[in-house]
């Protein structure tokens, strides 16, 4: 799971797209070609871009360690038309789910009964890992640190989200394992303790 900020940067503006036609509606429902979900072993890439800013180079990946692995697009009832009409006529399978934004507890449930989905890994960045993280969405975290520090005003955390409220409290971990690798990186492995 990737957000659209992975491959597209703020105020970076994308390619204008055609208009979608006269049928918008029919747009915002889910894009599942069976010729692409009803394959065997499937594996999705799976993307958040509510907002219709990435332009594809790829829907399977030519790498053969990719083999398999199919994009699929996570959007939302405010998405532009033009890009869902994109995403149709480009064969990408996509998933419709909240109002004006993604509802990411509404699109996994969505994954998991349409596709089979049982575990979705998230190498995203802070923003959509802090919105997993306040959603109550995630079960383990695995950090690697690798020996270098970056530091600085601005620097992307790993879970940037809103200020804990009066009353909320920080997320309980319990640590499952440490492990030392080589040149210095370490990884730990937590799971998230739900209260």
């Amino acid at each position: 799971l990737e957000g659209s900020g992975s491959f597209v940067r703020e105020g970076n503006h994308s390619e204008p797209l055609p208009p979608a036609g006269l049928d918008v509606a029919s747009l915002y429902t889910d894009f599942m070609p069976p010729s692409l979900t009803n394959q065997e072993d499937r594996r999705w890439f799976t993307v958040v871009d509510g907002r219709g800013r990435v332009r594809w180079m790829y829907k399977e990946f030519p790498d053969p360690d990719w083999a398999g692995w199919q994009l699929l697009v996570l959007v939302n009832h405010t998405t532009p038309p033009e890009y869902l009409a994109y995403l149709q006529r480009e064969q990408i399978p996509y998933i419709v789910a909240g109002g004006d934004h993604v509802d990411l507890a509404e699109a996994f449930s969505k994954m998991r009964i349409r596709l089979g989905v049982e575990c979705i890994l998230s190498t995203a960045g802070g923003q959509l890992n802090g919105a997993l993280l306040r959603a109550g969405l995630v079960d383990e975290i695995i950090i690697h640190f690798f020996p270098a520090i970056i530091g600085g005003r601005g620097t992307p955390a790993l879970f940037d989200a809103a200020p804990l409220q009066p009353g909320q409290f920080p997320t309980p971990l319990q640590l499952l394992s440490a492990e030392t690798r080589p040149n210095g990186w370490v990884e730990l492995r937590y799971q998230v303790l739900k209260t």
